[in-house]
């Protein structure tokens, strides 16, 4: 497993620091050619997390997440044709997003249980920073089907090769497939909207994110039976 952050399109932001639209994370979007058409897209992707995520999809605006991106409202339709493309836009975004912080914390040398335990803590730290992120996705399982499917489809399907994987390498069980990732993408989700969303496990010097990935990675490496 290699730490990979995916191939992508990189430019400065007004602050100098590096922003990566990565190709194909915001399908619905009109592709900017220019590295200024990329910034505006950037703030209005970033704009519209922050709206959506305070708001819900019903209750925000074109006008206030253009406001908030500090874009002319006319630019929006440069680059969207509504608030609906705006949002899928948005929840391909996250995805990829979410998908970036769990590759970007996986390296060769780790073990299957390890690789595990550290994709969890990347998305737990990734939410911690991103709580919007719960809110969004939730709405979109009403606001738009297909995106809210394919996100949580897309996800089952990296586990499920990662524990493919680590059946070949003999260190998980042979025959765990779809049933287990999903499993394990469910038990992945509502602690992090328990611990993360919700509020903060209590304990020693390990963040919460790290804390609870460990918790969750004893308990796939050993279960709830009685030994």
């Amino acid at each position: 497993m290699r730490n990979s952050h995916g191939s992508g399109t990189k430019v400065a932001d007004a602050a100098g620091e590096s922003i990566v639209l990565t190709e194909g994370a915001v399908p619905e979007a009109k592709t900017p050619r220019t590295e200024r058409g990329r910034r505006t897209l950037r703030k209005l992707l970033d704009a519209a997390a922050e709206e959506f995520g305070e708001k819900g999809f019903h209750e925000a605006s074109v006008s206030s997440i253009t406001r908030r991106a500090g874009v002319a409202l006319g630019s929006f339709y440069t680059y969207f044709d509504s608030k609906d493309a705006l949002f899928r836009a948005l929840v391909a975004d996250m995805s990829e997003k979410v998908k970036t912080s769990a590759r970007a914390a996986l390296h060769d040398s780790m073990t299957a249980l390890e690789i595990e335990r550290a994709a969890l803590a990347a998305f737990l730290h990734f939410a911690t920073e991103h709580k919007e992120v719960y809110r969004i996705i939730d709405e979109a399982e009403f606001v738009d089907p297909a995106s809210y499917r394919q996100h949580y489809e897309t996800i089952a399907a990296r586990i499920a090769d990662r524990l493919h994987s680590g059946g070949l390498r003999g260190e998980f069980r042979g025959g765990l497939g779809e049933l287990e990732a999903w499993a394990v993408m469910g038990m992945n989700v509502f602690v992090g909207l328990r611990y993360v969303v919700w509020g903060e496990s209590k304990g020693g010097g390990e963040s919460a994110p790290d804390m609870v990935a460990a918790g969750v990675n004893r308990l796939l490496a050993e279960g709830i039976l009685r030994r």
